[in-house]
């Protein structure tokens, strides 16, 4: 893919004069409509929310330490389980990769700004109102939901107010995440610099451009169930309630016709992150651009036909099972060829390996390993005997936090110069890698084990038997919580200005038009549109 480099110095002409425009103060922050200021209030507000679900992890693990009944009852347990999932998804990976797409896509595709400035701040604004719901729910008489971050009927129909409190959250939230791929969808067709066509934008924006439609698309049928809940539980609408004619199975279907679609919105964008990141430090072009961006479409396709793969243990017809799990294999086909051509992009490189490199390997063998155990749990008989087990809370997590969260953290390494103007600590970066690494690896691992021997999941005890590995998860699960304060301290030290100061494109090989501003980028940038040859 041919792009600008930092070397033309005729795309920063019109980016010296941009700092002085920055507002100061409060208002700065609260009416913001500044695509860099905003995508900052995303990734702090992510940052926030990812150490409160961590926190809630760590209180899960501490119980599962030892069999019996140590710290909490069994129904504030399962609150913790619950509330865990749902911050974790909704609070902070979501946001996460929506503050990236904010700081990015207008740097990458030379735009002044997101199209719909104003509709950017509210959808920001939303964010502290839904999670604020999740978190209160906790002090409303019967604390907050229990029945896991599905809230599959009838368990949801019998909580307390608390559910009412994360229904009211996940509208809320929903309706930012609608508003920000809206804004994301506008941006990317419309306001791209002249002469980057389609098949020449950096792939960080097709993966973004797919996921806005993924999200369009499925996070209004999240709403209709949701709100299915709300009227079964206060109007006696009896949609998900068997006593009065409902069918509980109906939500499961509902909810994964938007959650399977739902786990892919939180692994795309990480792929157009590792993508940027892998040629820069293997110093070649991206191999087979062409067929990434023909793979990210044919993955959100297969999505919206796979969602009853999570379903197999209900009595679907066997017909209805092989369906299922020979769609659900298929997506590893699209998948599989991404893998191949971040390896080919390595392959005979010149690769070096800062931190970000590091974490963009790093994520391509974790998420591996996850794939590799969705397709063992795509084979129906295999599903039924491990679903609800922690064999699935090990794919899973290998997936999103070994996936959506490694790259997530080289995206931060990698961006960082561009960001704040500051290198960060290259032995602090490599440190928090490694003990990022292992102590999943110990936490996650194990859990596979466990599974397999038929330990279920959301369980306050167990026998005695799994004792051993749930005590190495639980070390490894502090060790990988505390590990971020690392990242904490590094960020925090790059944003207040100290470090080496960072080049305009400090990592040499990296293309894109981000890499033609100052570091930091200034507050305004292409207020006219930049050259792309």
């Amino acid at each position: 893919m041919n792009t600008v480099t930092a070397d033309n110095p005729s795309v920063t002409h019109d980016h010296d004069h941009g700092a002085h425009h920055a507002p100061k103060g409060w208002r700065r922050w609260l009416f913001a409509t500044n695509h860099k200021d905003i995508g900052t209030m995303y990734l702090i507000f992510s940052f926030v929310m990812l150490l409160e679900g961590g926190v809630l992890a760590l209180l899960v693990r501490t119980e599962l330490f030892s069999p019996g009944l140590q710290f909490f009852r069994p129904e504030l347990f399962n609150q913790f389980t619950t509330m865990h999932g749902l911050i974790m998804i909704f609070g902070a990976i979501m946001p996460a990769f929506v503050g990236f797409a904010n700081w990015m896509i207008p740097l990458q595709i030379g735009a002044s700004d997101m199209a719909f400035a104003r509709m950017n701040n509210f959808s920001f604004w939303l964010l502290p109102v839904g999670a604020t719901l999740f978190t209160v729910s906790f002090f409303v008489p019967g604390g907050a939901p229990a029945g896991g971050w599905t809230m599959y009927a009838p368990l949801s129909l019998q909580m307390g107010p608390g559910m009412d409190f994360v229904i009211f959250g996940v509208h809320i939230l929903g309706a930012s995440s609608i508003m920000g791929a809206i804004n994301i969808i506008v941006t990317v067709l419309n306001m791209r610099t002249p002469n980057m066509n389609m098949m020449r934008m950096p792939l960080f924006c097709w993966t973004w451009l797919i996921t806005a439609f993924l999200l369009i698309a499925v996070m209004p049928v999240l709403a209709a169930a949701v709100t299915m809940l709300l009227t079964d539980r206060h109007f006696d609408t009896h949609f998900f309630n068997a006593a009065g004619g409902g069918d509980p199975v109906l939500y499961q279907h509902i909810f994964w016709f938007f959650g399977h679609p739902e786990v892919y919105i939180m692994i795309l964008p990480a792929f157009g992150i590792v993508s940027a990141i892998v040629p820069a430090f293997s110093r070649k072009p991206l191999f087979g651009y062409a067929s990434m961006v023909y793979a990210t479409a044919a993955i959100a396709i297969l999505s919206f036909l796979v969602w009853a793969h999570h379903m197999f243990s209900t009595g679907m017809p066997v017909t209805s099972q092989l369906y299922f799990m020979y769609s659900t294999m298929l997506i590893a086909i699209p998948t599989g060829v991404k893998i191949f051509n971040w390896v080919a992009t390595m392959w005979r490189g010149s690769l070096s390996f800062e931190t970000p490199m590091l974490f963009a390997i790093g994520f391509i063998f974790v998420f591996t390993i996850g794939g590799f155990t969705g397709l063992i749990v795509a084979v129906a008989p295999i599903d039924i005997a491990v679903h609800d087990t922690y064999y699935i809370v090990a794919h899973f997590h290998y997936v999103l936090v070994a996936g959506s969260l490694f790259a997530l953290f080289g995206g931060a390494y990698y961006w960082l110069p561009k960001w704040t103007g500051r290198m960060y600590s290259e032995r602090w970066g490599k440190i928090h890698f490694w003990f990022t690494m292992i102590s999943f690896n110990i936490t996650f691992f194990p859990m596979h084990f466990l599974g397999l021997a038929g330990m279920p999941r959301r369980y306050a005890d167990y026998a005695a038997q799994f004792t051993d590995f749930h005590q190495v998860a639980t070390l490894g699960a502090f060790w990988f919580g505390f590990s971020q304060l690392i990242l904490i301290a590094i960020v925090i030290r790059a944003a207040m200005g100290k470090g080496e100061p960072a080049a305009a494109n400090p990592w040499e090989y990296a293309e894109g038009l981000e890499w033609t501003v100052p570091s930091p980028a200034p507050h305004h940038t292409f207020e006219t549109p930049p050259p792309f040859k």
